[in-house]
């Protein structure tokens, strides 16, 4: 309680004669630029995120956050439709999309109290220099995942794809090996991309990147209605009546839609429901380039991403999970024929799509980096195109010894996540904001403590079950 209150007071701006509405105070720091108010310490540079104007547009920076949010995870939405239903999926989808936007709203208040947008520089006003390696080595985590999960699905997809265009064994040619591809790509696409100086610059690959997702959508809606349900059917009959239309494992058994189904493996699918809408990391990296930067204006930019991202999700999983029911797998591609032109095209779209959404992920990575061990340090093109090298190097050696991406969905999404969505903006919220603002015991302050120890609750149970699975030798997402 006493350290709570000293906080309060040191971050009370001295004009206050008292305590001000929040609403008042968000104005005023609003007003002043979200910049600190006293004079940095001699001989060192202010405490600042950014060394420029905020040029990105409002649509530029929805194209950012969107890219950051969808994900490879979205190929396993289907699979967690199948473990849930239809309706509880849908229910869960959408309180996790609230609650990411609700998180993102104690995010933005937070950089609006001590003027900072830097993730990690909110750790350590909130908990010391202890509070900022941690949210520094979270983000890192996180990140490194899903830059692995990205390369993990071009290293699988871009071998068969090229040899379906060149009617070639995928294992037959030394140039089809996904670890040799993997690199080529990384240094070929996303090196030159993630030199970019600034994140705002991306907004253009990032829509890209989108509307390759909109392709894949589309292309599952219509692979729907296409193949129908062969119920009925043997698969020697299926198979001689159109030999592209599934490959055998992707046969429906029953073409029945559960609208609420509870198992084991439930357990193992919220997480990546929960990693599927992770983007706080680079939040406050694209509200620090966003053009008329306000509390307001970058909450608008989360919301309508969050609430577009939603309904790519809900589609794709929907449409996913009636084309194949109970038989769908962890990663959907893996359900059609190969040799569909269509499905081809749609392969290509999503190697794009994750290709262009890497560097936009490796940038809250290489910022706190820089907030770590560089954080009064000017800009320097050699340490910028050093930290992007090493990444890149790390997370191809990591996909090349990682053997599963389920592995990575589960675990990434089982800590960092969490982390992240709830516990993270829950403490920066209950240690940040002035007491005199808002009581230890006000609803806002309870609120925020709730949502903390549901991110706990939530990292528990999913890690919970997932050992259990591993204990008891069950694949945690094979399970049917």
């Amino acid at each position: 309680m006493a350290i709570s209150s000293a906080v309060g007071m040191e971050l009370q701006d001295p004009k206050m004669n008292g305590a001000l509405p929040a609403d008042a105070l968000g104005y005023r720091q609003e007003r002043e630029g979200f910049l600190p108010s006293h004079p940095p310490a001699p001989g060192r540079k202010p405490i600042e995120f950014m060394d420029f104007e905020g040029k990105t547009s409002f649509g530029m920076s929805v194209f950012n956050l969107s890219n950051a949010i969808m994900g490879s995870g979205i190929l396993g939405l289907a699979y967690a439709m199948a473990h849930t239903g239809v309706l509880f999926f849908l229910a869960l989808l959408l309180c996790i999309a609230f609650l990411s936007s609700y998180s993102i709203h104690l995010l933005l208040t937070c950089a609006g109290v001590v003027g900072i947008r830097a993730y990690e520089q909110l750790g350590q006003r909130a908990l010391g220099p202890a509070g900022k390696v941690v949210v520094a080595a979270v983000i890192c985590l996180h990140n490194v995942g899903a830059m692995s999960s990205y390369l993990f699905i071009i290293k699988s997809e871009l071998p068969l794809v090229i040899g379906t265009f060149l009617d070639m064994d995928p294992e037959g040619g030394w140039f089809l090996k996904g670890n040799l591809l993997i690199i080529i790509v990384s240094v070929l696409i996303i090196l030159p991309l993630a030199l970019m100086r600034h994140l705002g610059y991306l907004g253009y690959t990032s829509g890209l990147s989108l509307t390759c997702m909109l392709f894949f959508l589309i292309s599952v809606i219509y692979k729907k209605f296409q193949l129908g349900c062969p119920v009925g059917l043997n698969e020697t009959e299926v198979e001689s009546k159109n030999p592209t239309a599934l490959p055998i494992q992707g046969l429906n058994r029953s073409c029945e839609a559960h609208m609420f189904t509870v198992d084991s493996q439930m357990f193992y699918t919220v997480p990546i429901m929960a990693f599927a809408f992770v983007c706080h990391p680079e939040v406050l990296p694209i509200y620090t380039e966003l053009c008329r930067p306000s509390k307001h204006r970058m909450q608008a930019v989360a919301n309508v991403s969050i609430g577009a991202m939603f309904c790519m999700y809900g589609l794709t999983a929907t449409f996913g999970y009636l084309t194949f029911y109970n038989s769908v797998e962890a990663e959907m591609l893996h359900m059609y024929s190969q040799q569909d032109l269509l499905i081809l095209c749609v392969r290509l779209a999503v190697l794009l799509a994750v290709t262009l959404t890497v560097p936009v992920v490796l940038f809250p990575i290489r910022r706190a980096l820089q907030q770590l061990f560089f954080p009064s340090r000017d800009f320097s093109w050699p340490r910028h195109v050093a930290i992007a090298l090493i990444l890149l190097v790390l997370v191809n050696v990591l996909v090349i010894c990682v053997p599963t991406i389920r592995d990575i969905f589960g675990v990434i999404g089982s800590t960092s996540a969490p982390s992240l969505i709830f516990i993270l903006p829950s403490i920066f919220y209950l240690r940040i904001v002035p007491t005199e603002v808002e009581p230890l015991y006000s609803w806002p302050k309870i609120q925020a403590l709730c949502f903390g120890l549901l991110g706990v609750l939530f990292m528990a149970i999913s890690l919970g079950f997932m050992f259990a699975n591993w204990a008891t030798g069950q694949s945690p997402v094979s399970g049917h």
